[in-house]
């Protein structure tokens, strides 16, 4: 499968209370773009208030996970 048409889904988890409230960006999922356009979404995470939490959908970043670059 080409990298180049999927995508991360990553939400903004709110945490904490009033003056306190910070958001913080968090992994849920992966996108496939069907050959129509259209995608799928494979969620690995659903949070739990779902209606105070915005998702994304992101490309990948080319570098991994420990910061080193891909070839």
């Amino acid at each position: 499968m080409n990298s180049k048409n999927m995508k991360k889904l990553v939400a903004a988890v709110q945490y904490g209370e009033g003056n306190n409230k910070k958001s913080r960006w968090t992994n849920i999922g992966v996108a496939f773009e069907n050959r129509d356009g259209s995608y799928n979404l494979r969620f690995d995470y659903l949070p739990t208030d779902m209606a105070g939490t915005t998702i994304q959908m992101r490309a990948f970043d080319p570098r991994s996970e420990d910061g080193q670059e891909q070839s």
